[in-house]
This record gives C-alpha cells, structure tokens and sequence, in this order.
C-alpha cells in the first residue's frame, strides 16, 4: 500500500476512546444528575455501562456527530432544550481529559518530515477537534482538519474526506483514511480511499475487517506496514 495522504478520525484514533471518552461520560452523568434514578435514565439513554464506567459498544454516541450525541442525552435528561444541550456537551467535550492514543507530536512531526499530506475528519464538532489537538500542541502539524459541522457532512458519508483530497492535491487512491469505526471505513471506501483500522476505540477486529484493508492496534504502527511516498 503506498499512501502520501492520511486522514484520521479524532475519537478512538488520535485519541484513545476508553480511556478519553468513557472517563467524559462518566463525569457527564454525575454533573447532570442527583439521584441514582435520573443517572440509571440518563445512562440508559446514553447506552453507557454505569456500573462498568464504559460505553457499550452499540452506543451511537461512539461514532455519532455532536447533534446525535445531544439527541441520545436529551432522551434522558429533561433540564435543557436541545440546542442548549448540544452547545454544553460541545463545551465539555472540548474539556475532556484526553489520552493520546501515542505520543502525537513526535509521530506526527515524523509523518510530516516523511512529506505526508495529514488531515483530521471527525463527527465531533471543528471547535472541539481544534481545541483537542491545540492541548497537544499539534494542530499545526495538519492540513486539513473538520467536524461534522464543517460544511462537508459528516461520516459516513465520503463528502468530507473528498473535501480533505481536494485539499491537500491528492487522488483518493493516494489517501488512506485511519479510524477506530465502521463508520470511518465505509466512508473511506466510499470516496475510494484505503481503509486501516485501528483498535484504539471501541470495536473489534471482526467489527473491523470487512471493511479494512488493513489492521493494526494502533496508528503508531502505520508506518511499519505502509509504504508512505512524498507527494509529487
């Protein structure tokens, strides 16, 4: 496989899910809830494991935009209207406390040494990708990054891994897109991308192969198993 682009899903990618997300979900439900009722509800809504303090994999939160998250929370939660409960799920999670899924910025510089075209497609929102890889000091190190909310839709929908193509001057078939997410693969192979799946989210191997064309536990791999060419 011989790439000069590589788009990367945020959640489950850059940014380890577990470790990130379900801590976020967690804390969520105990800043929005007193009783042990109203946070069995809202978990329930949520489809979050409360006594495990984990997403279950069937959560459409996991791989959902930011209006779906809000529209799953508002199934449980009563105290805001919907657009008020997008905008303060927005907030929180431009706050949650990440975990990189590998040390980002030494991989990343490497990649960019390499002349790799790199970019960031994300269902979360643009102002919580950019906040997420500002922590990190990283967002410079990327020439395209989008949310849902960016004007090219979301995934799985290809429009906005095309828009990340026409970017950086690229043919899809020089391009891989790298996600944790069927959501993620179906969309590469919809814009004609390579598909790499990585198991930093939260689903399995056989969740993930038939739409990978390769699999690796994590991005910090991907340059062992790929032949990555400069851009010409």
């Amino acid at each position: 496989m011989q790439l000069s682009g590589l788009l990367f899903d945020k959640d489950g990618t850059l940014f380890d899910f577990g470790g990130t997300w379900n801590v976020w979900a967690s804390d969520l439900i105990k800043e929005l809830t007193s009783a042990k009722a109203d946070a069995i509800r809202l978990a329930n809504a949520m489809d979050f494991n409360l006594d495990e303090g984990r997403f279950n994999p069937t959560s459409p939160i996991i791989a959902g935009t930011g209006r779906e998250a809000a529209e799953c929370v508002a199934r449980g939660y009563e105290g805001m209207s919907l657009p008020e409960l997008e905008g303060f799920l927005s907030l929180r999670a431009s706050q949650a406390p990440l975990v990189e899924a590998v040390p980002l910025a030494p991989y990343l510089k490497n990649l960019r040494a390499k002349g790799v075209s790199l970019g960031v497609m994300t269902n979360d929102t643009e102002a919580a990708a950019h906040a997420h890889l500002d922590a990190f000091g990283v967002r410079g190190l990327f020439d395209f990054v989008a949310g849902f909310d960016s004007g090219f839709g979301a995934k799985p929908a290809p429009d906005p891994l095309l828009a990340f193509a026409r970017q950086v001057s690229l043919e899809p078939d020089r391009i891989a897109m790298v996600g944790d997410s069927t959501h993620d693969l179906i969309a590469g192979r919809a814009a004609g991308m390579k598909t790499i799946a990585v198991l930093t989210g939260m689903a399995s191997p056989a969740e993930l192969s038939p739409y990978a064309d390769l699999v690796l536990d994590h991005i910090g791999l991907i340059p062992d198993h790929v032949d990555l060419v400069v851009h010409s």
